[in-house]
């Protein structure tokens, strides 16, 4: 493919036919406020494999992580590349080690749609928490006098203890909305400063362990990386209360679904709330899906009006700001050495970045 006219290219891999989670309409409108000014030209690269891909990105200024995994291989063959922007909060879709490596910085939008995220816990849980599922089921089917049994042992709300696995910008607004509920927050974060927690009245807890044993609620908000695979599995889904409830409205891989589902079926917890799976789509036949005890929702939490435009306007702002020589608001990997020496460094404390 020619290179682009313009005075840098941009690189995105075209949207696919059917299920496609790409937002930018075909002009690229939004995300082009903050490019076209710098001269910066969107190309849609069709390819159907990564070699194909490689090969009309291979000199681009930038690469638009969408509708792509960015994978090592790709990053290798990227010879120009300064920056690969994301449009989401989570950074999986890109092998960050690799970008790192070659002094590729890594934006992505951190705090774009942090309420949307929050709002949408609390109303998963919720729904778990008041059987909404099967109160809804037993009213259609004219049962109406059949549900109340099913809460005589289901607590009130207030006073119960909802945990927080990692306490980033999203587990953040969700304690804020739990204390207005009465509910007592604990949070397991073994890279924050207890102090960051305590001081929005949330209890540090120092074991994931002893926050799944605490639980009533517990709520999944790591970002998927090599250490936080399969963070929940078999031993902790055992530690935790039978009438304990767990939430994942971060990334499904941080889960091991398959001792989910068994924890599930040997009521060791007493029910689930997913908005993400660790496939995705979700297979029809996935077992999650058929059990009563269970809420689900299509990767879907970040999702109103807002968020799409938001987002791709972020997005654009980000790798016009890096192609220009300068810092990008939030670099997924903010100790990267950049390729171009224009961009003045500047390491954050602990090798962290301001949008964890």
């Amino acid at each position: 493919m020619p290179a682009a006219k313009g005075k840098f290219k941009v690189v995105v891999q075209q949207p696919s036919g059917g299920i496609t989670y790409d937002l930018a309409e075909g002009a690229y409108a939004i995300e082009r406020e903050a490019l076209d000014p710098i001269g910066a030209e969107i190309v849609e690269v069709p390819a159907k494999t990564e070699e194909e891909f490689i090969a009309a990105a291979k000199d681009a200024d930038a690469v638009i992580a969408r509708n792509r995994r960015i994978t090592a291989a790709v990053i290798k063959g990227l010879k120009n590349c300064k920056v690969i922007g994301l449009g989401s909060v989570g950074a999986d879709t890109v092998d960050v080690d690799a970008a790192t490596e070659a002094g590729i910085v890594v934006t992505n939008v951190p705090d774009v749609f942090i309420d949307e995220v929050a709002d949408h816990t609390m109303a998963m849980f919720l729904a778990a928490h008041r059987r909404l599922r099967l109160m809804h089921q037993l009213t259609v089917d004219a049962k109406w006098t059949e549900g109340r049994p099913y809460f005589k042992d289901i607590p009130r709300l207030y006073g119960q203890t909802i945990g927080l696995i990692a306490f980033g910008n999203v587990a953040k607004a969700v304690a804020r909305r739990c204390h207005a509920f009465g509910l007592r927050v604990i949070a397991y974060d073994p890279f924050l400063a207890e102090l960051e927690m305590t001081a929005v009245g949330v209890e540090p807890v120092t074991s994931l362990i002893d926050l799944c044993q605490r639980s009533d609620f517990l709520s999944m908000h790591a970002p998927l990386n090599s250490e936080t695979h399969h963070m929940m599995s078999d031993k902790q889904f055992k530690a935790m209360k039978k009438s304990a409830i767990f939430i994942n409205n971060g990334r499904g891989p941080t889960v091991d679904e398959k001792t989910l589902i068994e924890a599930l079926k040997q009521r060791e917890i007493a029910g689930a709330a997913l908005d993400v799976f660790e496939q995705e789509p979700v297979d029809p036949m996935n077992p999650l899906l058929h059990m009563d005890n269970v809420i689900v929702t299509p990767h879907i939490a970040s999702a109103t009006a807002r968020m799409a435009p938001e987002t791709r306007r972020r997005l654009g702002r980000e790798i016009a700001t890096v192609l220009q020589g300068k810092w990008p608001r939030s670099a997924v990997n903010p100790g990267v050495l950049p390729r171009t020496s224009l961009i003045r460094w500047q390491p954050y404390p602990m090798g962290r970045g301001p949008n964890r």
